[in-house]
């Protein structure tokens, strides 16, 4: 079975929208105007134990409201949803036993005690047995650095020190889904690259499924073998990363290294296409980004030949940051 099942989850908000003015508030005590957002619209997907599945969108996709229906915060409006078998929002507490959360602008823990107390006190929460507590911290200390924090109390904390030590919390009773907004947020290179290595070693030695959202197109290609791409509500691709490329990066970069100067206004005159993106990073190099769906590589190449100097040539695919950047910019319908 699935470790988690969504078959047409809705969600739909009624909010007010204010007038301006003095005038408008008199008129809006007297008649609010109401209106409804559809956060969520007929959203399926299945993922399956053990995954690692990236949630990625532009900011007000539904990504949010995505997440906290899986983690029971909110009730959706219409449709089905199961994590390990259990309803979150009519499950909560045997739900919250089985899940473990970072959200990375929000503490769990308890901002006037040290970390080490408030992780004492999430151990008896969730009835962590305290040999094992002690086996964790230590691994979780490791790996994390928390034990120049550990005595520290959670308010004096930096952002990324914080959301290092909400990740040991999410951890601690071993949940087998794990949900992480933004868990490298406010970090530093050195320590993201330690926080996605306990990622992958968490999901290879306990099978955990993780469900990463983030801005950070690194983390997506570092951690994650699967992509769900939520925009206005709706799901528009679900698939792995390479058929993600495949889909939606048509731009191509083809590299030309010259025996002359770039001449760039020459170039555009040889090569005749309006709609290729041109620039010379080096004195002697030509970039051309072409639309993999309109010419190929190999048909720019004829247009230069023996028209100018050709030394070497290379190709480039289109990063995912790149890719993603587009489509919250709107350049995909």
């Amino acid at each position: 079975m699935a470790a988690i099942v969504a078959r047409e989850l809705t969600k739909h908000y009624r909010t007010s929208r204010r007038r301006e003015g003095v005038w408008g508030g008199v008129l809006d005590l007297v008649a609010r105007r109401r209106e409804t957002v559809k956060a969520l619209s007929g959203v399926s997907f299945a993922i399956e134990r053990g995954e690692t599945v990236g949630l990625i969108g532009p900011n007000g996709a539904g990504k949010s409201t995505t997440i906290k229906l899986l983690t029971g915060i909110l009730r959706p409006t219409a449709g089905e949803l199961s994590v390990l078998g259990v309803s979150p929002w009519r499950q909560r507490r045997r739900h919250a036993m089985q899940i473990g959360v970072v959200f990375g602008q929000r503490t769990q823990l308890w901002w006037d005690l040290a970390v080490i107390e408030a992780l004492k006190l999430l151990a008896r929460i969730y009835r962590v047995p305290p040999a094992d507590f002690e086996t964790r911290l230590k691994t979780f200390s490791e790996i994390l650095d928390l034990e120049p924090i550990l005595h520290r109390p959670v308010r004096k904390l930096s952002l990324g020190q914080r959301t290092r030590c909400d990740l040991a919390a999410s951890l601690l009773h071993n949940p087998p889904v794990l949900f992480l907004d933004e868990p490298t947020i406010g970090m530093d290179a050195a320590v993201k690259a330690r926080m996605r290595d306990f990622i992958r070693a968490t999901r290879e030695i306990n099978g955990t499924t993780i469900i990463l959202t983030t801005h950070d197109t690194s983390d997506i290609e570092e951690l994650c073998g699967r992509l769900l791409l939520i925009d206005r509500g709706l799901l528009l691709f679900d698939g792995t990363l390479e058929r993600f490329k495949d889909s939606y990066g048509r731009w191509r970069t083809l590299i030309v290294d010259l025996a002359e100067p770039v001449d760039l206004d020459r170039m555009r005159q040889l090569l005749g296409d309006p709609d290729l993106k041109l620039s010379a990073p080096l004195e002697r190099r030509l970039t051309i980004g072409f639309d993999r769906r309109a010419c190929t590589a190999h048909e720019l190449l004829a247009r230069l030949e023996g028209k100018a100097p050709i030394r070497d040539v290379a190709t480039a695919e289109a990063d995912i940051e790149a890719i993603v950047r587009e489509i919250y910019e709107g350049f995909y319908p």
